[in-house]
């Protein structure tokens, strides 16, 4: 069943189509999308199949050559050097300004927790962060006297011009001379809005504590640009699995220059060292001061391929405007079920697309979609479902869902 002729429910719907279909040599790369109809990028993006022989490979150059012997180690600097360099463009940044990290959250919060508070300190934290970020501020504020507030954001569901004129507003509302963090993610996991993250940081640089600025961008990189905001915030966390479609166990923080100075290393190993061999050593005057010890090398061989599949499918504002027709595809064919609400009132703009089924628990509806094969997730807050598309989803398969909600 097609849907792209269906009539909008809302006024505000318009024309949208899905645009040329990605060469067949990318799909034919992801195994995961062929036994099943995808909608969870936001999630865990599939691993293409280079980027798993790349990784391969890795793990078998350093038994090669190693496992640790005087041979080994100039690989293990090219692969990790080479792919904090590619990161750093993609950032914005330069490359001394990014840390490897686990995930976003560890990411985030290593660095996070290492600036110098005072008691009575306020964190300035949206009602649409991730669970984990919002758990390691409360523990930072626990353990450190500190005060929480929140800046509303998860009500702003209309124009990108009128969500960034509010979210401005707000800030300047909820701002005291005590906020000392910001926490504000770029792409927000639940409603799917874009925040205005360089004119955020541009705000609080003319506050009397210039508030630090943390985001989240866990669902940023490899879906948005992302160099303008990374650059202007002071702790910008990414994860590698997501849209990027990396392995999992491998993401990146950019940390401005004041970060990075001001910052102490929270969890320390030899890899925050300067000179590795000496207890005694002074940490990395960058942000390698955050890395803590061993990680899993052949995952840099695996990010650094996803990263050029995804660059050979166009720039970062390309494969944008790809993901756009098609999340703007499914967002037009919701408008024709007359028992689904989306959240946001104009189509998405990325590839977040979460929306309401009358009379459906969302968490039944992914258990009976999945027994069809299509995946999608629910959210707790707010309490609906989300399915993200990317340039891999075609319209046959946002048709299929679509069609499936219809006969629920």
């Amino acid at each position: 069943m097609r849907h792209q002729n269906l009539q909008s429910k809302d006024s505000k719907s318009q024309d949208i189509n899905t645009g040329p279909e990605l060469p067949a040599d990318f799909r034919a790369q992801l195994p995961a999308l062929a036994n099943k109809t995808y909608f969870n990028y936001g999630g865990q993006g599939p691993l293409p199949s280079s980027s798993l022989e790349a990784i391969t490979a890795a793990w078998r150059t350093i038994q090669e050559l190693g496992p640790f012997s005087g041979a080994v180690w100039p690989f293990v600097e090219q692969t990790t050097s080479q792919l904090r360099q590619h990161l750093a463009d993609w950032f914005g940044v330069p490359a001394h300004r990014l840390a490897f990290s686990e995930n976003v959250t560890s990411g985030c919060v290593l660095p996070l927790w290492g600036l110098p508070w005072q008691a009575g300190d306020e964190l300035l934290i949206s009602d649409c962060e991730h669970p984990g970020v919002v758990a390691a501020c409360r523990e930072l504020a626990h353990r450190q006297g500190l005060v929480l507030t929140t800046l509303p954001v998860a009500d702003l569901r209309g124009t990108a011009a009128d969500t960034n004129e509010q979210v401005l507003q707000r800030l300047d509302r909820q701002l005291s001379p005590a906020t000392r963090l910001v926490v504000l993610s770029h792409l927000l996991w639940n409603t799917g809005q874009v925040m205005p993250i360089a004119a955020v940081a541009g705000q609080l640089s003319s506050h009397p504590k210039h508030p630090w600025l943390l985001v989240d961008g866990a669902q940023s990189l490899g879906a948005i640009p992302i160099e303008t905001a990374a650059a202007a915030a002071d702790i910008y966390g990414c994860t590698g699995h997501k849209w990027c479609c990396g392995p999992e166990g491998l993401g990146a923080v950019a940390l401005s220059e004041r970060v990075v100075r001001e910052a102490r290393p929270t969890l320390i190993g030899w890899r925050s060292l300067s000179h590795e061999a000496s207890g005694q050593s002074e940490f990395h005057t960058d942000s390698r001061r955050f890395e803590v010890a061993t990680s899993c090398i052949p995952l840099c061989a695996g990010l650094e391929q996803s990263l050029h599949l995804l660059e050979a499918e166009g720039t970062a504002e390309e494969r944008l405007a790809l993901i756009q027709q098609r999340s703007g595809y499914l967002w037009q064919g919701l408008q024709a079920n007359p028992r689904a609400r989306t959240l946001l009132e104009l189509p998405p703009p990325a590839g977040l697309v979460s929306f309401e089924l009358s009379g459906e628990d969302p968490q039944r509806v992914v258990k009976r979609l999945g027994e069809q094969g299509i995946w999608l997730r629910s959210l707790d807050d707010p309490h609906c479902l989300r399915a993200c598309t990317h340039i891999t989803s075609t319209e046959a398969e946002i048709d299929q869902l679509l069609g499936a909600l219809q006969a629920l």
